[in-house]
């Protein structure tokens, strides 16, 4: 017994040492079960500490030991992050908008609201900034992973130095989670291959519920538990399950067993919804809430006025604050429109609408969880409104289909869309709607999502409350807060430092500065302790310091994503000159009074840019997404598959775009005759199927929604052996054009051929290509079809196969650039997808 003593005494007297030299926190008896610590965190994960027990020959005359479990520090408080999609500061009722948003009013009203939080432009780079603590270069995403490039800032990689929160947070205790959408996967790694290192588990999130990737069908979205695909819809009839909800069920679930589990364990959640990101997809319910409310019957000028009206009353913007003229050279305005069009555009809007308001309703029920839990004081709620301003993609007259304007078609016909009119928002659209709306919902602000240099793309808004540390209820904050400040500020308010050192690799400093020193009234006018933040997206860049904002002038609408880039985007500018402090939304350009100015605040852009991996620089949109990357499928131009296969994700699938090719089944037809999917990729709104339909084969190009082309043998194929084959010849000089910012050589035509047993049954000839890319939340699938069918009027997935396949091999025939070719180009005009000449940038309003 002595010896036991000994041991216990000695383990404690270590522990102890430890705990004051590291200001650790010890509970229980050392060594022994219950026994907890916090730990220093600058090594990740802890040491295992020494074994403080006694061994001897014989157990009963040992001593066991157990180490205590990393806990963190007393009182930190639970964790939920929330980030929506695709909103401008002129989206929420809480910052004086028409579209109802209880569950942010809820939070801010029980905390703090803030009105100067930024973002970095666009959808994955702000994600990855808010997740790191590091800017949106610095974590490899200086643009979206489906436009990554070969450079340190844009490969889309979060490097192994740049630890997430939620690894940080795992760490020291808590039990981290991620629902809805994760961005920050790698294109090239989002297949059943993996390596799974840059998915949410893979980074410190032990849980994820959600879809990987830009944006997904929230009807049949391509849906993730950790690293498996699950269809949670199917069977449900049509409308009846929406992930809105999902996600948020999944969210609650999750709160109350890690809860109920281990009661004494803090939570973390990250929280982000595919809202109001297109397709915008809210229920049938919300959306005759909406509908009936008639918000925007007068058009968006009286919108955007209304919007101006309550943000000054309520006193979310200064009571001096400019409205900009509105953009006529850019967006008609409201009383210029057709009957037809305003039918068009305020049913659009509604439905966006009804999307915003769905989505808050359901965040609402996952904060109430906390509350259920007897957590409602120590969670710390931070609900960002938007990761860049609204969407302006739709284009100004919107769209039924968001694949078609990644794919150029950015104005389709009112008459087109009104086809779609009484199925919009429902599972047959991927809609979109007129960027109208969206510069009014980003009100004061101008400009959109993409805008790096205005506010309407960078000027989100926040509220943030925590009633344990917050007593300063419902009021403004107005210090400049960027994302990447989000990260230390969690790590401040649970009492957990940045590690040095994760894994044995050396971490890059955080590079964001906390704000927690804001949740104390006396700090309410405090300065901003962020004194400098550059941006950059795409070419457009602006430098933040001390009030002053160095910005360029628009030359790009967001839509406008297929001419040339811009070939000098760091000198090649309109820069502009605000002063912030005095001009709230951006609308006196001083430049011309301040040129020393100008260039100082240039200067320190370019070093910032040097800091921060924003160089090379690039203003190319439309010709990244046909960029190489590393595709599982890089150079291999032979694919053979023996067997069925399903939920292979667009970027590590073969890519039968701008290329020739051949595809050849060989299958066996059982004596009842056969029908089924041989292989498709995309679905409802881009994608191609190869299939046989009541025996016969058919090959169908799905254009976007717009127009199918299908090939189709002339009758049943008999019991027994076949080989169908497809080939394409594709009449175009490929994707290597872009290199030169030329789009001359995609979505060029070509001739398609189905052949039955080596007889050819029938060529046809498209005069247009789909240029960019099919529909991203779909698979490759061979055998089957999961999520949407290509065409609907021909089957209803999962359409299995019952032939037997055999043997399917796919040959991809790249077109090269000859010597002759880049010659043309190298002195060519740049051209647009269509092939037009194009000899400037576009520019926006002056």
């Amino acid at each position: 017994m002595k010896a036991i003593s000994a041991a216990f005494s000695l383990a404690a007297a270590s522990l102890l040492s430890i705990s004051v030299a590291q200001a650790q926190q010890v509970t229980g008896t050392p060594g022994a079960p219950d026994a907890t610590t916090t730990i220093d965190g600058r090594q990740l994960p802890a040491p295992d500490p020494q074994f403080g027990g006694v061994i001897r020959n014989e157990a009963l005359q040992s001593t066991p030991w157990w180490a205590p479990r990393i806990v963190p520090p007393k009182d930190a408080p639970n964790v939920l992050l929330i980030i929506t999609d695709d909103a401008g500061f002129g989206v929420p009722g809480t910052f004086g908008g028409v579209i109802p948003t209880p569950a942010l009013d809820r939070v801010a009203n029980e905390g703090l609201r803030y009105n100067r939080v930024f973002s970095t432009a666009l959808c994955s780079p702000t994600r990855a900034a808010l997740i790191t603590g590091r800017n949106h270069h610095s974590a490899g995403f200086g643009v979206i992973s489906e436009q990554s490039t070969g450079f340190p800032g844009y490969n889309s990689i979060i490097a192994k130095d740049k630890a997430t929160i939620g690894r940080i947070l795992l760490d020291n205790g808590y039990a981290t989670s991620w629902f809805g959408k994760d961005h920050n996967t790698p294109a090239f790694a989002a297949s059943q291959a993996g390596p799974f290192d840059q998915w949410p588990t893979g980074m410190g999130f032990e849980y994820f519920y959600g879809f990987v990737g830009g944006d997904a069908n929230q009807w049949q979205p391509n849906l993730f538990r950790n690293t498996t695909q699950i269809y949670p819809f199917e069977g449900k009839p049509a409308g009846s399950w929406n992930l809105v909800t999902a996600m948020a069920d999944d969210a609650i679930d999750y709160v109350n067993r890690m809860h109920q589990i281990q009661p004494s364990k803090p939570i973390f959640v990250k929280y982000a919804p595919g809202a109001t990101h297109a397709p915008h997809h809210p229920t049938a319910e919300w959306v005759k809430k909406i509908s009936d409310m008639h918000l925007f019957d007068e058009g968006w000028n009286k919108l955007r006025e209304r919007i101006f009206e309550n943000q000054k009353r309520l006193g979310v913007v200064p009571s001096d604050t400019r409205l900009a003229p509105w953009p006529k050279d850019v967006l008609k305005e409201w009383d210029a429109l057709s009957a037809d069009e305003k039918k068009l555009y305020i049913r659009q809007v509604e439905v966006f609408a009804a999307y915003a308001a769905y989505n808050d309703h359901e965040i609402g029920r996952v904060i109430q969880a906390f509350d259920d839990i007897g957590q409602h004081d120590n969670t710390l709620v931070i609900y960002i409104n938007g990761d860049n301003g609204t969407s302006a993609e739709g284009g100004p007259k919107g769209t039924p289909n968001e694949v078609a304007f990644f794919n150029g078609l950015n104005e389709l016909p009112v008459d087109v869309q009104m086809k779609f009119y009484d199925v919009w928002g429902t599972e047959q659209t991927y809609n979109h709607m007129s960027a109208g709306w969206s510069w009014a919902f980003d009100t004061p602000f101008s400009w959109f999502k993409q805008n790096a240099s205005q506010l309407g793309g960078i000027n989100q808004n926040m509220a943030v409350s925590w009633p344990a540390r917050i007593k300063d209820k419902g009021a403004l904050r107005e210090q400049f807060v960027h994302v990447i400040d989000v990260v230390p500020t969690i790590l401040e308010a649970a009492g957990i430092r940045a590690p040095d050192v994760v894994d044995g690799i050396k971490q890059a400093p955080i590079e964001g500065t906390s704000f927690a020193y804001t949740f104390d009234a006396a700090n309410a006018k405090a300065p901003s302790r962020h004194t400098t933040q550059y941006f950059e997206m795409m070419g457009q860049w602006a430098l933040y310091n001390d009030g002053w904002l160095l910005s360029t002038q628009v030359n790009r609408a967001p839509w406008e994503a297929f001419g040339p880039a811009n070939p000098d985007p760091l000198n090649n500018q309109v820069l502009q000159l605000y002063d912030l402090n005095t001009d709230f939304s951006q609308t006196t350009d001083v430049a011309d009074r301040n040129p020393q100015k100008v260039e100082e605040l240039k200067r320190m852009f370019v070093a910032e840019a040097n800091r921060y991996q924003v160089f090379p620089m690039d203003a190319s949109v439309a010709a990244r997404i046909a960029a190489p990357r590393p595709n599982i499928t890089a150079g291999r131009s032979e694919f053979v598959y023996t067997r069925p296969m399903t939920g292979l994700p667009q970027g590590d699938s073969p890519v039968l775009l701008n290329t020739s090719y051949t595809i050849t089944a060989d299958i066996e037809v059982p004596p009842g005759g056969a029908e089924g999917m041989i292989l498709t990729s995309g679905g409802r709104f881009a994608g191609y199927g190869f299939y046989l339909l009541k025996g016969k084969p058919v090959f169908l190009w799905n254009l976007v929604d717009l127009k199918r082309v299908k090939w189709e043998g002339p009758e049943a194929l008999t019991p027994g052996k076949h080989t169908l084959e497809f080939d394409f010849k594709y009449d175009g000089l490929g994707a290597g054009t872009l290199a030169f910012n030329s789009m001359s050589g995609v979505g060029r035509p070509g001739a398609g051929t189905l052949k039955v047993d080596g007889t050819a049954v029938q060529t046809i000839t498209l005069e247009h290509t789909l240029p960019m890319i099919l529909q991203w939340d779909e698979s490759f699938d061979i055998g089957s079809d999961t999520l949407t069918g290509v065409n609907d009027a021909d089957y209803t997935p999962p359409f299995p196969l019952t032939a037997r396949l055999n043997k399917l091999t796919i040959k991809v025939n790249r077109p090269a650039l000859s010597p002759e070719d880049v010659k043309k180009l190298e002195s060519a005009e740049a051209t647009a997808v269509d092939g037009t000449p194009l000899t400037r940038v576009q520019a926006g309003p002056q």
